[in-house]
């Protein structure tokens, strides 16, 4: 697999609090110069990159991010000025505590009710894979299948763990046609890019692809 062909997958990334808009533009430059999938950023950062780069970025952003315990209306208003401000793809987080009550079908309703806010654009939701049980995370396959969504996402790159090719085999076992896998977290050699996008990732979410092109190490997410 070549170096296009990788980084087409990518949706190249920068959550840290601290991220400057010095370290925004550098990996909205890099998305260009690579034509990554995507740059996913803090949604504070959306309008600015906007103003900026116009369509030569394609803008992801976070919602309910890392933990997902806001409510759905807060995620929804989120969500909807995101996509106001420019973003084209929203990663929101599920609500973790409802997984764990057993309250799938509320964990369902509330990405129903996001991807029915972003409308058209692309929905990817993050279920935090290192949290759950494999009981959870088939669950969780059904919810984003049932609600529209269109990608599952593994995780958000701050929990306790990141993406297995374990959890990428039972994703493709249990969602449905029309859902696609993100996997995040825990990416750290081009092998591991190679090996997740084979395996059936259609996008990966790390900070790391482009100095691991460049055969530098993995930093961060």
């Amino acid at each position: 697999m070549n170096t296009a062909e990788i980084l087409k997958h990518v949706d190249h990334t920068l959550l840290k609090p601290i991220a400057t808009w010095e370290d925004i533009q550098k990996i909205c430059d890099e998305s260009i110069e690579y034509n990554t999938a995507s740059i996913c950023i803090p949604s504070c950062y959306i309008s600015r990159i906007n103003e900026k780069y116009g369509d030569k970025v394609n803008i992801c952003t976070v919602v309910g991010f890392p933990l997902g315990y806001s409510t759905t209306e807060a995620k929804v208003l989120e969500a909807k000025q995101a996509i106001e401000n420019g973003a084209n793809e929203i990663d929101m987080v599920i609500n973790i505590s409802d997984v764990k009550n057993g309250d799938y079908d509320k964990v369902t309703a509330e990405i129903k009710a996001l991807k029915e806010a972003v409308g058209d654009k692309i929905l990817k939701v993050i279920i935090e894979t290192c949290y759950l049980t494999e009981e959870e995370k088939i669950a969780m396959c059904k919810s984003v299948t049932d609600a529209g969504a269109n990608y599952i996402k593994t995780s958000t790159g701050f929990g306790t763990g990141g993406a297995t090719i374990e959890d990428i085999k039972l994703f493709k076992q249990h969602i449905g046609p029309n859902v696609k896998i993100k996997a995040a977290g825990g990416v750290k050699t081009v092998e591991d890019l190679e090996m997740f996008i084979t395996e059936g990732c259609e996008r990966i979410g790390t900070s790391s692809a482009i100095n691991l092109i460049k055969g530098k190490e993995a930093q961060g997410y």
